[in-house]
């Protein structure tokens, strides 16, 4: 006769969870406006970076393609940078519209 098995009771599990009072919350409005701008960054300081560098090449070919790839990486450097601070309601006015033309100026040295 075989000797039954009795299952061993199993050990409480420890969840990594914390309690919902102590957690801090998050609006979905709020994260909807971080996903955007990360979002708007993206799409539009990858323009802004590949006119700014490219613009010291072109100016090497022709001088006024150069100076109007350069410009146009700072129009949309500014446009992103205006459109971050929109969608986070800022005022435009601001100093993160330095941000904006840095790569139109870290090219300037190569362009002139």
């Amino acid at each position: 006769m075989k000797p039954e098995l009795e299952p061993r009771p199993q050990p409480p599990r420890r969840t990594l969870r914390s309690h919902p009072s102590k957690r801090r919350g998050m609006k979905i409005e709020t994260v909807q406006r971080w996903v955007f701008a990360v979002i708007l960054i993206h799409i539009g300081g990858s323009p802004t970076l590949a006119l700014a560098a490219y613009s010291p090449h072109m100016e090497q070919i022709k001088h006024s393609s150069g100076v109007g790839l350069w410009i146009m990486s700072g129009v949309v450097g500014l446009a992103t940078t205006a459109g971050v601070l929109l969608v986070h309601q800022r005022s435009l006015l601001s100093p993160w519209l330095i941000l904006g033309i840095l790569p139109m100026t870290v090219s300037a040295f190569y362009v002139f």
